[in-house]
């Protein structure tokens, strides 16, 4: 099922979440590689941006590969926000997300994030300025509400839509929930059927069926992916497969496993460097082997490796 947003067309309708310190462009490759129709970059601060800050920069590379790809940024002053957004037009992304759902207190503390969903007037002043600096599309990514007594996703992307956004993504937990609880599904159909932009839900969509079950009960355009990626890309294509034909495509074998973690150890050495390359690949290592056999004691090695041949022996010793 195709899904267009704005005057970009996605050969389909599952995508890659931006995660914060995940979704890095080795794993955004990965997931492209796996099926992902659209994959979301780290999200981006506006101010980082106009200060040319170093780390930002690299933030925002991109592959050639990996297209479509969606750039998130996040701030909370529109005529910066839209200053931004005519500084990075010719960077090579298809979408320009507004990240409205971050629940991290840093965030949301400096009234960005999360918090903009208490503030409906800035959202419109954020959104419409945006839009018109942009020939992109711009997309806005919210949450079901701040908190249990300001539930307004709907008002939020009713404003979004008529202040020039091509889509909305819903986030079916409040501020407060952060990702605890179970996504309320509902709230998402209640936005699919209030606007007539595309809807993308978001929310415990951690296997094909969930996925499926998404769509077909909130009636949304497209289904977003997060938590459930890490350490496990594979499960773009088994969506894909299932939305399709009804099977689920086989989960990897171990051997996949272990060639994914080498592969993806491998872009993050050759990306970030051998020393930050391999700390980060920590993480991922303990995703991709949660629930295997003496996965902890892996773990345990694992954190103190310190360059990639060392990595490389671990995992080629027939450890997982």
């Amino acid at each position: 099922m195709a899904l267009k947003i704005g005057n970009t067309e996605l050969p389909g309708s599952v995508i890659l979440a931006p995660m914060a310190g995940v979704s890095d462009l080795p794993f955004r490759l990965l997931c492209h590689e796996q099926g992902a129709d659209l994959v979301c970059m780290e999200m981006v601060s506006a101010k980082a941006i106009a200060y040319r800050n170093r780390n930002t920069e690299k933030l925002m590379q991109i592959h050639p590969a990996e297209g479509p790809v969606s750039l998130q940024l996040f701030g909370s002053e529109p005529e910066l926000m839209a200053e931004i957004a005519r500084q990075i037009e010719e960077r090579p992304f298809d979408i320009l997300d507004i990240n409205m759902g971050c629940p991290v207190p840093k965030i949301v503390g400096n009234g960005e994030g999360a918090a903009l969903m208490r503030e409906p007037k800035l959202v419109e002043r954020i959104v419409s300025q945006v839009a018109r600096a942009t020939k992109k599309p711009v997309t806005v990514k919210i949450r079901k509400g701040f908190d249990d007594e300001y539930v307004n996703a709907v008002e939020i992307a009713r404003i979004a839509e008529g202040s020039g956004a091509a889509a909305v993504a819903v986030h079916g937990r409040t501020r407060e929930q952060y990702y605890s609880g179970k996504a309320d599904w509902d709230i998402i159909r209640q936005v699919k059927e209030a606007v007539s932009i595309p809807v993308i839900g978001n929310g415990d969509v951690d296997s094909p069926k969930k996925a499926k079950a998404m769509l077909e009960e909130t009636g949304c355009d497209g289904v977003m992916i997060g938590r459930a990626a890490r350490g496990n890309p594979w499960i773009f294509r088994q969506v894909q497969e299932y939305l399709r034909t009804g099977v689920a495509a086989p989960k990897p074998s171990p051997e996949e496993v272990r060639a994914m973690m080498l592969r993806h150890a491998r872009m993050q050495v050759e990306y970030k460097g051998d020393y930050t390359g391999i700390r980060e690949m920590r993480k991922h290592i303990s995703w991709y082997t949660a629930g295997m056999p003496h996965s902890a004691r892996l773990r345990a090695r694992i954190n103190s490796v310190e360059s990639l041949e060392e990595l490389e022996e671990i995992l080629t010793s027939g450890c997982c």
